[in-house]
């Protein structure tokens, strides 16, 4: 074998994989749906940068001087490029076992193919999309296999349950507002109850399926679980599969309306929670629609929230609201901070009632809730004031922020994307609060980046297509006592 022939083998294995760390890294990123990669993705470039024009500059250039150009771009191009891109981005590849498995199917058919070109003394450059084949392959066998395994898992978190008779099972759903309101729930049950919870935003089907077999106690009293979905039949498959005794559905908003298309879609979805057969409640935020379809039983289970709330203050000391439970007025106060964490945690309240907690006991747990980790989270920093709101992306709750900002008498600066997976009217109307009240306005990213600039006139506007320069930015940029911000800071890849 010619060192030419050396040559050739050790590339072609270096560029499958250089195509296929792109391919399962955006895979990972949208939930191993290669629909949403095509057609979700916010920076198409990408695709063309790493995945089609290499493929084509390979496929073509087997005809032109002994693939000396596909050696040229592969390491004189393409590698440089997906090391940088790789580098700078925020959300990298996990190497999770489902991530091997495809790289392993992937090379085995790679070496496989390798065989067959060795032992073909006449190889046709017309057939090197061949060589191509064994990342088609890695895909297709890695989604049978990964079928095959979430079969199995799915029957054994069923027996499970089973097992698990005594178990008062609790879901969560809504377009925003499910970890937030699960985590005022826990904090509240736990001091009566042995409570589990999902861990951080695991709210998918296969999520829930992995934490039932790994991490749900047999002592358990109480699991409360937060279901998500981005197509239709998402939230009944989570129902079905938990049967939950209560169901919790918060307020159902535009947020990935680009799934979904249409509000009823969005709607429809959410309600599919009270599917369960054991369903006893359905605490339901009262400005959703319910639909003429939700009746008689099912129906009759719904109760609406948050009902009978008075004397609300939210400022960035903390909050407090009256709440009326067993036909008397109650008050609760909390350093949670933001006026839409009442209708959250007012529902907790609402069902620790209902599962026998003493309100004294209700009021006290309260008082010590922890706010959700990057959710309106108040902090000081180098003598400057911190609120950490990145992980909110929703219009209600960035106005809240905003307008919770405009309350500090001093400086003010914001950094964020705008909404992802929003309208632009939703933007338009973020935009324009903004403008109201910041002195200093960092836009992240360019996906909103033309439309908040449009509507934000009045304080001083710098666009930032690359984070890694924002720490340098704010350094320069901000002083002590200084109020920032940090609403709905999105990944590179949005």
């Amino acid at each position: 074998m010619s060192w030419l022939e050396i040559l050739d083998i050790v590339s072609r294995w270096i560029f499958i994989f250089c195509i296929s760390y792109y391919l399962i890294t955006n895979l990972q990123w949208y939930n191993y749906s290669l629909y949403r990669v095509i057609t979700k993705h916010h920076k198409q470039k990408w695709h063309f940068l790493h995945f089609v024009i290499p493929i084509c500059v390979f496929l073509i250039s087997s005809f032109y001087a002994q693939n000396m150009i596909f050696y040229a771009y592969l390491y004189i191009v393409e590698i440089p490029l997906l090391t940088i891109w790789t580098f700078k981005l925020d959300k990298k590849l996990v190497f999770t076992k489902r991530v091997l498995r495809f790289f392993v199917i992937c090379f085995a058919f790679v070496f496989f193919n390798e065989i067959l070109t060795i032992l073909s003394k006449d190889f046709n450059p017309s057939l090197r999309f061949l060589y191509l084949l064994p990342l088609l392959f890695g895909c297709i066998f890695s989604k049978l296999y990964e079928i095959l395994l979430l079969n199995r898992y799915t029957q054994m978190a069923k027996d499970k349950l089973a097992l698990m008779a005594s178990l008062r099972i609790i879901a969560i759903t809504g377009s925003f507002g499910k970890t937030s309101i699960k985590n005022f729930l826990y904090q509240i049950l736990q001091n009566k109850y042995t409570v589990y919870a999902t861990p951080r935003s695991v709210n998918t089907f296969k999520g829930i399926i992995d934490d039932i077999n790994k991490n749900l106690d047999f002592g358990t009293d109480i699991y409360i679980a937060e279901a998500g979905a981005r197509q239709s039949g998402d939230i009944k498959e989570i129902a079905l599969l938990l049967q939950p005794q209560y169901a919790i559905i918060g307020e159902v908003g535009y947020q990935h309306i680009e799934y979904f298309k249409t509000f009823d879609n969005v709607l429809q979805t959410k309600l599919e929670l009270l599917e369960s057969k054991r369903l006893k409640k359905a605490f339901v935020y009262e400005k959703n629609p319910i639909p003429e379809y939700i009746s008689g039983d099912k129906k009759s289970l719904i109760q609406p929230y948050p009902d009978d709330i008075r004397n609300i203050s939210a400022t960035l000391e903390g909050t407090s609201f009256e709440i009326k439970l067993q036909k008397e007025w109650y008050l609760f106060e909390t350093k949670v901070l933001g006026e839409f964490n009442v209708d959250n945690i007012s529902v907790a309240i609402v069902l620790a009632n209902a599962l026998k907690i003493p309100i004294a006991d209700i009021q006290k747990s309260v008082s010590k809730l922890q706010p959700t980790p990057h959710r309106l989270n108040l902090l000081n920093v180098n003598q400057k004031i911190i609120i950490d709101d990145s992980f909110n992306g929703n219009l209600k709750g960035m106005l809240e922020a905003v307008r919770l900002s405009s309350l500090y008498p001093k400086r003010k600066i914001i950094v964020t994307p705008g909404l992802v997976e929003s309208d632009a009217e939703s933007n338009i109307a973020l935009a324009k609060e903004i403008d109201k009240v910041f002195d200093i306005v960092i836009i992240t990213g360019e996906l909103n980046s033309k439309i908040l600039s449009a509507y934000i006139q009045k304080p001083q506007k710098i666009i930032l297509k690359d984070k890694a320069q924002l720490e340098n930015i704010l350094q320069a940029s901000t002083q002590q006592e200084d109020l920032i911000l940090f609403a709905n800071d999105a990944p590179s890849y949005i």
